[in-house]
């Protein structure tokens, strides 16, 4: 049973700062990772996955795991405001339905909004309740990742293999682009 819904026809404030997001760092070696999962089935080890594969690969310094209680809801304020305290950079999934997608979306919005760089990963399946989401909160355009679906019924190892092949867009969507030298 559902306690509140994401009204998808909420217009935010006409001062609210659309498009902003949060400053980028130029890696994440020595950072802490914040991993936001959902209720739905492998949304966790996926994340696991992509926490350890963060670490292994580009030196991140810890992780911080937290999970919501429901897959309709957004991540309850205290919730984000420890995450956004506790860590330098935060990935929210894994969106595998149309109402997790979409409140998995408002959580990296507010994550964005607090002054953290997140990245969103919802099932390629549920792209339209995302976009929806982003476009309701005046957000539309938002980038956000997706991975094929589905992704609960995936095994242990193909979830290591949909979080590695994904990593490099991760690793993109959190850190600053790169500076590329011009020689003349």
């Amino acid at each position: 049973m559902f306690e509140a819904m994401i009204d998808p026809t909420f217009r935010p404030a006409a001062n609210a700062e659309a498009g902003a997001r949060a400053a980028r760092p130029d890696g994440l070696s020595g950072l802490t990772v914040g991993l936001l999962a959902n209720t739905k089935k492998n949304a966790e080890q996926f994340l696991d996955a992509v926490g350890s594969q963060l670490a292994a690969q580009h030196g991140t310094a810890g992780v911080v795991r937290r999970k919501k209680l429901s897959i309709a809801d957004p991540a309850p304020a205290p919730m984000l405001a420890e995450l956004v305290e506790s860590c330098d950079v935060i990935v929210v999934g894994v969106g595998d339905c149309g109402s997790c997608s979409a409140s998995a979306v408002a959580d990296g919005l507010a994550i964005e909004a607090a002054g953290r760089p997140a990245v969103v990963i919802c099932s390629d399946a549920f792209r339209l309740s995302a976009d929806a989401m982003a476009e309701a909160q005046g957000e539309s355009g938002y980038a956000y990742l997706t991975t094929p679906h589905p992704v609960a019924p995936l095994t242990a190892d193909e979830v290591g293999e949909r979080a590695q092949e994904i990593l490099p867009e991760i690793v993109g969507m959190l850190t600053a682009p790169s500076k590329a030298t011009v020689v003349a």
